[in-house]
This record gives C-alpha cells, sequence and structure tokens, in this order.
C-alpha cells in the first residue's frame, strides 16, 4: 500500500512539475514571438517577413513543447486574423509554410534576404 501511495504521489509531483515547464515553455515562446515581431516591424525590410516568422517560431520551438504550442497557437490566430481582414490567401499560405518551417527546427536563415542587418 505505501509503495501504491508513494507511486501516485510521484507521478503527480511529476505532473504539476511538468506542467509547470510547459507552461514555462509556453510563455518563453510567446516572447519569442513578439521579440520575432517587433524586430520585423523595426527593420521594416523589404521581403524579410518570412525570416522573421521561421524565426520567431524557430525561437520559441527551440524551449520545448510549450514553446512549440505557444507558436503555433499564436502563428494560427495571426494567418486567421489576416484571411478575415481579407488579406491574401496565398501569402498567408507562404507565411504558415516559413511558420513549419521554423518550428521543425529548420533554420530561419533560408528565408533572410540579402542585405538584412545583421543585428536581426
Amino acid at each position: 500500500m505505501k509503495l501504491l501511495t508513494g507511486l501516485v504521489f510521484c507521478s503527480l509531483v511529476l505532473g504539476v512539475h511538468s506542467w509547470f515547464s510547459f507552461i514555462g515553455e509556453a510563455f518563453g515562446g510567446a516572447r519569442d514571438m513578439w521579440r520575432a515581431y517587433t524586430d520585423m516591424r523595426e527593420a521594416n525590410y523589404i521581403n524579410a517577413d518570412k525570416y522573421f516568422h521561421a524565426r520567431g517560431n524557430y525561437d520559441a520551438a527551440q524551449r520545448g513543447p510549450g514553446g512549440a504550442w505557444a507558436a503555433k497557437v499564436i502563428s494560427d490566430a495571426r494567418e486567421d486574423i489576416q484571411k478575415l481582414l481579407g488579406h491574401g490567401a496565398e501569402d498567408s499560405l507562404a507565411d504558415q509554410a516559413a511558420n513549419e518551417w521554423g518550428r521543425s527546427g529548420k533554420d530561419p536563415n533560408h528565408f533572410r534576404p540579402d542585405g538584412l542587418p545583421e543585428k536581426y
């Protein structure tokens, strides 16, 4: 009985710990996405949006499952809003491809335009 109680207690503790970890990763991933967005606005560089999409998703996903989840939720919400506002479906599909590229761990520099300052 003591063994069973100990196993249940340990699984609860580990479960709570993993939820705290997930939530921390999600908040960190949301910060990564915000940083990529603000960098994109600051850079104001033509044809750089796909790079910033990929970079934000990449950075968020590197934090773990919570970061990848936050990146997907934020990316999907942004694209859904763009569709509601009547922005181009082709551009939205290209943005989502860049988002998925970054979330999958592929190098976001694949989308980096020539001449974008090294700061970004």
